[in-house]
């Protein structure tokens, strides 16, 4: 066992929570590609993927709450690792650094840096009010419980807040491409364990207390079953 986890590398994400991931971000490119057209006209054609404008209308709702309902769950698994602490504002310190890929100058850090939490945080304030938004000028359901006035300045806040998500999306994806081996970890869940030393150097040694642990325990465990009769 311990030979194949050192073939595998670290275990970085679970299969349920690539899965859950991957359910999020296909469901917010539904969600931009639907949402779009009502943005501008110049998206109209999109809403043929969907069926034409009515259905895509009727649609979009139902994806929000599809990607709002599995995000939430993305962010409870996630919420304590995306605390910011003190070598965090360290590594914001030293942005120039991480753009100018001068990794060494830069302070081991957990299992996620300082800019992926800054995208979980981000993330987590647009979801919310997209949510709360989108609820305020929902045909036919809730838009005539409300003002016209609140479901103006909703549909305005809708549209501005989808912009900082989808622009949070680009620089994640961007994120996850430019650091090698990221876009990876999120489709096969290990890592090597010099690609772990390297990014998420505190992590990484979270790590090796935990699996000397685990080798311990089998060690004890070997050393105290009968041996054969000699």
């Amino acid at each position: 066992m311990t030979a194949d986890r050192q073939e595998k590398g670290l275990l970085r994400y679970s299969g349920w929570t690539r899965l859950n991931h991957w359910l999020v971000a296909i469901s917010f490119v539904l969600l931009v590609l639907s949402g779009l057209p009502f943005f501008h006209p110049f998206f109209w054609s999109l809403t043929g993927l969907f069926g034409g404008p009515t259905m895509t209308r009727i649609l979009h709702p139902y994806i929000g709450l599809f990607m709002t309902l599995f995000f939430l769950i993305m962010a409870v698994s996630f919420f304590k690792e995306s605390l910011l602490k003190r070598h965090d504002i360290q590594w914001l310190k030293q942005i120039r650094d991480v753009l100018t890929n001068r990794d060494e100058r830069l302070p081991p850090v957990g299992k996620n840096n300082a800019g992926q939490k800054l995208v979980y945080w981000i993330m987590l304030f647009c979801v919310a009010g997209l949510l709360v938004t989108g609820l305020l000028i929902w045909q036919p359901y809730f838009a005539d419980a409300v003002s016209i006035t609140l479901r103006r300045l909703a549909s305005m806040g809708h549209a501005y807040i989808a912009f900082l998500a989808i622009t949070t999306l680009i620089i994640h994806i961007y994120s996850g491409i430019w650091v090698k081996g990221s876009f990876q970890a999120m489709i096969r869940g290990h890592v090597s364990k010099a690609w772990a030393k390297h990014h998420h150097g505190l992590w990484y040694e979270e790590e090796m207390k935990k699996e000397h642990r685990r080798g311990e325990i089998e060690r004890q465990h070997t050393s105290s079953q009968p041996r054969g009769l000699e």
